[in-house]
């Protein structure tokens, strides 16, 4: 996995909000995809092309159609080694002390 390729990717607005659409329902087309953002074909494509880099998109083709799925697992591995470890008893148990010796102050 490549960190820096999905921090890339969920920096955007428009990729996330491409991500958003996907959870929602998956498999879209491209066609589909652009009638949801206002810019054009071109660049929901270059936003799908960082999306793939990064693992969060994969494509699959039916027929004629190429068909855009949500690949959940990189935001996940985010997650589990970014965030999680953040959220943890201790972290939390650091963050209460910290609010109650900023208000004896």
């Amino acid at each position: 996995m490549d960190d820096d390729r999905v921090f890339k990717a969920l920096a955007d607005p428009s990729r996330r909000f491409l991500l958003d659409l996907l959870f929602a329902r998956d498999g879209r087309t491209l066609t589909e995809l652009e009638s949801e953002l206002e810019m054009t074909r071109f660049g929901v494509m270059k936003h799908l092309k960082v999306l793939e880099a990064a693992n969060l998109v994969v494509t699959r083709r039916h027929g004629r159609e190429k068909l855009h799925f949500l690949n959940a697992v990189p935001i996940r591995q985010i997650h589990d080694r970014w965030i999680d470890k953040y959220t943890s008893e201790t972290a939390g148990a650091l963050l209460t002390l910290k609010h109650q010796l900023e208000e004896t102050e």
